[in-house]
C-alpha cells in the first residue's frame, strides 16, 4: 500500500515536471527562426560538444564515486557503478520534484540490495551536507569579491540570488545544529508544534516528533561519521568542490565550442555559479523557468545576438534534460529487474 502511495505521489511530481517543462520550452522558443536555431547548433564544434557530454556525466557521476568511497571507508564493499547508478537515480528524483527533495529517500530505497540503513543515511547525508557547504561558500566568495560583476549582470535577479544564498547558508547552520544540537532541535520543535496547537492547528504532535526523532538520528549517524573519519570528510569536501566546479565549467565549453571569444573563463563560471546559487533552493522540479530566465538575463552580454538560444539549449539540454534521460532509464531498468525476478520467484513457488 505504502509503494502504490509512492508511485502515485512520484507519478504526480512527474506529470508537474512535464507541465513546467513544456511552458518552459514554449517561452524559450517562441518567436525563435527554427531554421536559423538548428543552423547555429549544427556549428558547435564536434569536439566541445563530446567535452560537455563528457562533464554532464562527470558531474553525476562523481557523487556516485562520492558515495562510493564513503561507503567503502566504512567497510562496505561495493561496485563503483552501482553507485553512480545511485547517483543517476538521485538525479532523477531530484530534477522532477520540487526542492530537490525526492533524490535522497529514492537512494535510499535502492540502496536496500546489500546496504545497511543507518551506514547508507550517514553517507547520503554527508554528501548532501557537503554539497550544500560547498554550494554556501562559493556563493559567499562570489559576493564578497565580485559583487559588481553579479549587480552587473543580474541586474533585478540579483535579489534572487541573495534569498538563494540565505537559505543555503541558513540551510547549512541548521544541518551543524542537528547534527552537534539535536536535543535543542528537538526542544524547539516541541514547542513550536505546542504553540501552533494553541492558535487551533490540528497537529498530531507525536506522530511528528516520531519523524523529527528519525531525522535526527539519521544525522546522528552522520556525526559519528564525520568524528571517525575527518580526513575522508576533507578528501569529500575537495571532491564536491571539483564536482560543482565541472557544472560550472559547461557554458564556458559551450561558448568555446561556438568559436565566441572575448569574455574571460573566470567571468563565465562565476556568472553560472550565481545561477546555480539562486535557483538551487527554489520549490520548483528542476528549478526550471527560473534557470531559463536568469541565463537568459545573466548571458545575454556574452552570447551575443543569435548564439543565447542556442547556447541556453546546449547547456540545460546537456546538462539537466540528458542526464534525466539517463536517470529515468537507469530507474527503470532496476525496476524491470525487480518485477523479471519477482515473476521468476512466483513461477518457482508455484
Amino acid at each position: 500500500m505504502k509503494r502504490k502511495s509512492t508511485d502515485r505521489k512520484y507519478g504526480k511530481e512527474f506529470f508537474l515536471f512535464l507541465a513546467i517543462m513544456m511552458l518552459t520550452f514554449g517561452v524559450v522558443l517562441r518567436g525563435q527562426n527554427f531554421s536559423q536555431l538548428k543552423s547555429t547548433l549544427i556549428r558547435m564544434k564536434p569536439v566541445y560538444v563530446g567535452a560537455a557530454l563528457f562533464l554532464s556525466v562527470f558531474f553525476v557521476a562523481a557523487e556516485g564515486c562520492m558515495i562510493c568511497f564513503l561507503l567503502r571507508s566504512v567497510g562496505i564493499i561495493v561496485h563503483v557503478r552501482q553507485c553512480v547508478g545511485y547517483s543517476f537515480a538521485g538525479f532523477f528524483f531530484s530534477g522532477i520534484t520540487p526542492s530537490a527533495s525526492g533524490g535522497q529517500p529514492m537512494q535510499l530505497y535502492y540502496m536496500r540490495d546489500g546496504i545497511p540503513l543507518p551506514e547508507g543515511t550517514a553517507v547520503l547525508m554527508a554528501v548532501a551536507t557537503a554539497y550544500k557547504f560547498v554550494l554556501a561558500v562559493v556563493g559567499m566568495m562570489i559576493l564578497l569579491f565580485w559583487q559588481k560583476l553579479l549587480k552587473e549582470h543580474l541586474g533585478g535577479y540579483f535579489f534572487w540570488y541573495i534569498v538563494g544564498l540565505s537559505l543555503n547558508v541558513l540551510l547549512v547552520i541548521l544541518l551543524l545544529f542537528v547534527m552537534l544540537r539535536p536535543v535543542l532541535i528537538r526542544h524547539l520543535a516541541e514547542k513550536i508544534i505546542v504553540m501552533a496547537q494553541k492558535c487551533g492547528m490540528k497537529i498530531p504532535k507525536e506522530k511528528w516528533l516520531e519523524k523529527l526523532d528519525g531525522f535526527l538520528d539519521g544525522y546522528r549517524g552522520t556525526v559519528l561519521f564525520f568524528r571517525d573519519h575527518k580526513e575522508k570528510i576533507l578528501i569529500l569536501i575537495v571532491m564536491t568542490f571539483v564536482q560543482r566546479s565541472s557544472a560550472f565549467l559547461l557554458t564556458f565549453l559551450v561558448y568555446l565550442g561556438f568559436g565566441l571569444s572575448g569574455t574571460a573563463m573566470y567571468q563565465i563560471l562565476l556568472l553560472q555559479a550565481a545561477i546555480y546559487v539562486a535557483v538551487d533552493m527554489l520549490p520548483v522540479p528542476g528549478a526550471q523557468g527560473i534557470t531559463e530566465a536568469m541565463y537568459g538575463k545573466v548571458f545575454l552580454p556574452v552570447f551575443s545576438g543569435q548564439y543565447l538560444v542556442p547556447a541556453m539549449c546546449v547547456t540545460r539540454g546537456v546538462g539537466f534534460y540528458l542526464m534525466l534521460v539517463i536517470g529515468a532509464l537507469w530507474v527503470l531498468k532496476i525496476h524491470y529487474k525487480k518485477i523479471g525476478s519477482g515473476r521468476k520467484k512466483a513461477c518457482t513457488n508455484a
